[in-house]
C-alpha cells in the first residue's frame, strides 16, 4: 500500500499540494462530489478545486433531498444559492438579474462533480435543486483535459469551471479585479503535466 497525502489524497510521491496556491475570490463554492469522484484520484479536479478555494465544501452522495448540510445553506439568507449547470434559461455572470438578486449577499455556487451521465441522476434526485436559479458561461471554452475524453467540446472539468466563472464573474465585477484565479489552472495543468509523464514511461517502459 502507498502512503498517501491526507489532503489531495494522493502518493506522497506524486502529491500536488506544493502547486496549490489559494484564491479568495469572495465566492463559496460547494461541491456535490458523486461517490465514484472518490475514486478517481489521478483525474478528479473536485478536490483539488475544493483545497484551492477557501470556504469551499464537498457533499459526499447521490441524492441530496435530505442533506442536511445542503438544506442549511439553502436556508441561509446571507447566500445567493445557484446552481453551476447549463439550461436553455441559464443567468450568466453578466445577466443584470443576477446583480440584481445577488445585492449584499454571497455568491453560492453549487456544482456536481460528477461524469454528466450520473449528474443527470443526482440532478433528477437532489429535489432541492430543482428551484434553484441555474448559472452559466457566456463565453465558450475548450477543455485542457487532453488525456480525458469530454463527451461534449464545451464541456470543462470541475476545477477549469470554477477558474472560467471567477474570470466572468470579475469581467462582471462580482469579483474584485485584484483577485488572481491563474492557481487553479497552474495546479489543474501540473495534474496533466504529471499524467502525461507517467503515461510516456508507460509507453517506454512497455
Amino acid at each position: 500500500m502507498r502512503e498517501l497525502c491526507l489532503m489531495c489524497l494522493r502518493p506522497l510521491s506524486s502529491c500536488y499540494c506544493k502547486y496549490i496556491k489559494p484564491v479568495e475570490s469572495g465566492v463559496k463554492f460547494l461541491f456535490l462530489m458523486h461517490p465514484k469522484e472518490m475514486k478517481h484520484q489521478r483525474t478528479g479536479t473536485g478536490r483539488l478545486s475544493h483545497l484551492s478555494l477557501p470556504e469551499s465544501e464537498i457533499l459526499m452522495g447521490v441524492d441530496f433531498s435530505k442533506n442536511e448540510r445542503l438544506l442549511s445553506l439553502l436556508a441561509d439568507e446571507s447566500y445567493f444559492p445557484v446552481l453551476l449547470y447549463p439550461k436553455a434559461n441559464s443567468l450568466t455572470p453578466f445577466s443584470p438579474s443576477l446583480k440584481t438578486s445577488l445585492g449584499k449577499k454571497k455568491l453560492l455556487v453549487i456544482l456536481i462533480d460528477s461524469t454528466w451521465f450520473c449528474s443527470k441522476k443526482m440532478l433528477r434526485l437532489s429535489t432541492p435543486l430543482h428551484t434553484l436559479p441555474s448559472l452559466s458561461f457566456k463565453g465558450q471554452y475548450k477543455s485542457e483535459f487532453t488525456f480525458k475524453r469530454e463527451p461534449k467540446e464545451y464541456c470543462v472539468s470541475t476545477i477549469e469551471s470554477c477558474y472560467y466563472l471567477i474570470q466572468e464573474l470579475k469581467e462582471a465585477s462580482i469579483v474584485p479585479q485584484n483577485v488572481n484565479a491563474e492557481p487553479l489552472m497552474g495546479v489543474f495543468r501540473q495534474m496533466i503535466r504529471f499524467q502525461l509523464q507517467k503515461e510516456n514511461e508507460r509507453i517506454t517502459s512497455g
